[in-house]
């Protein structure tokens, strides 16, 4: 795998990219080019050059209710850490995100987890909530796509559905797009894709830890 600067550090993103106004209105955006391309490619490179044992198999449930069930969900994951350089860069850029958030919508957003998803070809992920209304402290769901040139014929796309289980939008995961949405309000479901598929997943959480320890843990 290749060795990389621990300096490593991403640009900002340009505010101007995020449309607050639509987060008010509909309680999610979509952000075509949220990070400049080569930082994606890099990003890319890194989640494709990392060795077997650095994924698990991704599992539902939290806590002791954490289960793997691979006709829900069929991904593998890697849980970000400021250790590595390029996590730790995408790490600070969602900070500065968080800043911003709680800037203009006073979310109260306190910190933030995420994990690498690998879909394999033929991988999917079926719909499910991220969180249920007064049993977590996930506020914000992100989720931010690497692969380059993907194509419809490619599938994978993210459904997002309404409140009568209609669909809002099919997000395409082409690298640079970000997408954010409520964490309680959407359910949603990654379609079954034809290529090796990766993105990074997220949440940012109100403080609701005990003794230092943030719940619920992961």
């Amino acid at each position: 795998m290749t060795t990389h600067s621990h300096a490593l550090s991403f640009a900002g993103f340009d505010t101007a990219t995020i449309d607050i106004e639509h987060f008010i209105s509909h309680g999610y955006v979509i952000v075509p080019n949220f990070l400049e391309r080569q930082h994606c490619l890099d990003l890319y490179h890194y989640a494709v050059d990392l060795p077997p044992p650095a994924w698990q198999q991704a599992g539902i449930g939290r806590a002791e209710n954490y289960t793997t069930n691979t006709a829900v969900r069929q991904d593998r994951i890697r849980w970000l850490n400021s250790d590595a350089p390029y996590e730790n860069a995408y790490l600070q850029l969602m900070d500065q995100l968080r800043t911003l958030i709680n800037r203009e919508l006073f979310m109260g957003l306190f910190d933030y987890e995420c994990h690498l998803a690998h879909y394999p070809p033929g991988a999917f992920y079926r719909k499910h909530l991220d969180a249920f209304k007064g049993r977590s402290n996930r506020i914000l769901t992100t989720v931010f796509y690497l692969n380059p040139e993907w194509q419809e014929h490619d599938g994978g796309q993210l459904v997002i559905y309404g409140d009568r289980g209609q669909v809002l939008e099919t997000v395409l995961p082409e690298a640079g797009k970000l997408v954010l949405f409520l964490s309680d309000v959407f359910v949603h479901e990654v379609l079954t894709g034809l290529r090796d598929r990766y993105s990074i997943t997220g949440w940012y959480r109100l403080n609701a830890s005990v003794s230092g320890i943030v719940d619920p843990t992961r």
